[in-house]
């Protein structure tokens, strides 16, 4: 990322257009592929669907097989730091939609690899795009990279990922380049010992024999409303939570990493493009991206506030019922109710419980 003399930064000024224009291009295309393909004649499923309990991966699978038609096989990475909320609306998922459920997991692997992104020293500045979110990058690509290794086992042709229309312009599409990625992150010895050595395959495969990564919200681009997309299912009784509940357990530790070494919120890049369209598109709402914040907030007070908080609870100060007061009312102030505030706050004043499980140093 670059900034120019007059303080605006390259993305703002599309400065890398050629790049997310292929990528767009190259999605869009899979898109369409997987549309229009018909029944996988290498087995019972068209498509191995990345289930997390979230909001839009349970909207998807509801049309996937409710009203596509697509013969599914849901998979979730059971992750040892996932939301209580977001297992309950997996249960409910399991209970209403008529898709085969897979669940796997690989507890001390998974640990091993966020122990060896927060414990590392101080990156280098000024960093990269999206280097703020690493330990988060670095989670998500360990269980797609599971995903792929599935697909690829079992000859399922395509894996859909239900990224909202802003994280699908910072994903990698290409499956070989995700492996590849991943490498470069951390190295061949720890890549191959997270993966048991399997994982180098994937990078010699043929191209036919490699399963397409889907991302399905690039048909929903210019009409992503999460508010929406919330209501339709709670009317459905597939959702009783909020964004912010079904954030995994780690989120308070997510916040710690971005103000340590980057001086910014975890959402940083999500608040910056909520300012951007506000500002631009003052009389109507737009969102595109899953954390939608209130019109009205003061983002830059609710990020120096939880700066303090955040890193005051990580190094013992203060008193914690002030913390929990603080928390709670920045977190309604980014929109959530008092109940799912209180939620998220109690997450983030176990903060050292949750790293000393995994290991990591405060």
């Amino acid at each position: 990322m670059t900034l120019s003399s007059d303080g605006v930064c390259n993305i703002c000024k599309l400065d890398i257009g050629a790049e997310l224009l292929a990528n767009f291009t190259y999605t869009n295309q899979v898109y369409e592929e997987f549309t229009n393909a018909g029944p996988n004649p290498h087995g019972d499923y068209d498509c191995l669907f990345m289930y997390s309990g979230g909001k839009d991966s349970t909207y998807m699978l509801d049309k996937f097989v409710n009203t596509y038609g697509k013969r599914v096989l849901s998979y979730t990475f059971d992750v040892p730091f996932e939301s209580a909320h977001a297992a309950e609306n997996i249960r409910l998922a399991q209970e209403k939609i008529p898709a085969t459920f897979v669940l796997d997991s690989d507890d001390d692997n998974i640990k091993t690899m966020m122990r060896d992104v927060f414990n590392r020293s101080a990156p280098s500045k000024p960093g990269k795009y999206l280097d703020e979110k690493l330990p988060c990058v670095s989670c998500r690509t360990f269980f797609v990279i599971r995903a792929i290794l599935y697909a690829y086992t079992h000859r399922i042709p395509y894996i859909v990922l239900c990224a909202d229309p802003q994280q699908i312009l910072t994903m990698e599409s290409n499956v070989r380049e995700v492996v590849r990625g991943f490498y470069e992150t951390f190295g061949e010895k720890l890549t191959e010992e997270l993966f048991d050595g399997a994982v180098e395959e994937i990078l010699f495969a043929e191209d036919e024999e490699l399963p397409k990564i889907v991302f399905p919200f690039i048909a929903m681009r210019y009409r992503y409303d999460p508010d929406q997309i919330i209501a339709e299912l709670r009317e459905k009784g597939l959702y009783d939570s909020s964004p912010m509940e079904t954030h995994c357990t780690l989120f308070p530790l997510l916040n710690y990493y971005s103000f340590k070494h980057w001086g910014c919120m975890f959402y940083k890049l999500n608040a910056s493009s909520h300012l951007r369209s506000t500002r631009r598109n003052e009389n109507f709402s737009r969102s595109t991206f899953s954390i939608k914040f209130p019109r009205a907030a003061n983002i830059a007070d609710i990020e120096d506030r939880l700066n303090v908080v955040v890193m005051d609870i990580a190094e013992g100060r203060g008193d914690t019922a002030a913390h929990e007061a603080e928390l709670v009312d920045l977190f309604q102030q980014l929109g959530s109710g008092e109940d799912a505030a209180r939620f998220v706050a109690r997450g983030f004043l176990d903060m050292h419980t949750i790293a000393a499980d995994i290991g990591i140093k405060l």
